[in-house]
């Protein structure tokens, strides 16, 4: 804490630090926080930027622009994690419905009954247990 204190009462002064320039014996430019022999002090004020309107209202656009995106990106995550839950709830019905028991057929165009025999009823239930598991987690 006392460390914390410190430094904010040093901060004023780490911010007001001295630049000097001085040109050396090829005519090269140094700007250095040290004074050399012959350097001249330079005063560094903070630079303020101002924006215009019309930048200001470019920059609002982009802003809105950029929300209205993340918001449509959230409504489509939401839309297709309710598409995934009824999928996931339709799957489970339907293992559920095969475990329990007894005869399960299909019907062909001529509305004639064909059982399905008990390797067929095991290879659909790995069948979905395998697609709930790929896609209900």
């Amino acid at each position: 804490m006392r460390t914390w204190i410190l430094l904010a009462s040093l901060w004023p002064a780490l911010a007001t630090a001295e630049i000097y320039r001085w040109t050396d014996e090829q005519g090269r430019v140094h700007f250095s926080e040290r004074a050399a022999a012959g350097a001249e002090r330079v005063e560094v004020r903070p630079q303020v930027v101002e924006q215009d309107a019309a930048r200001q209202a470019q920059a609002s656009r982009w802003f809105e622009a950029r929300r209205e995106e993340r918001q449509a990106q959230a409504q489509a995550d939401a839309e297709q994690r309710q598409q995934r839950a009824q999928e996931c709830a339709q799957l489970r019905q339907r293992l559920e419905w095969l475990s329990q028991g007894g005869r399960h057929f299909r019907t062909d165009a001529s509305g004639e009954r064909h059982y399905y025999s008990e390797e067929q009823l095991r290879a659909a239930r790995q069948g979905l247990a395998d697609r709930m598991n790929g896609s209900c987690g």
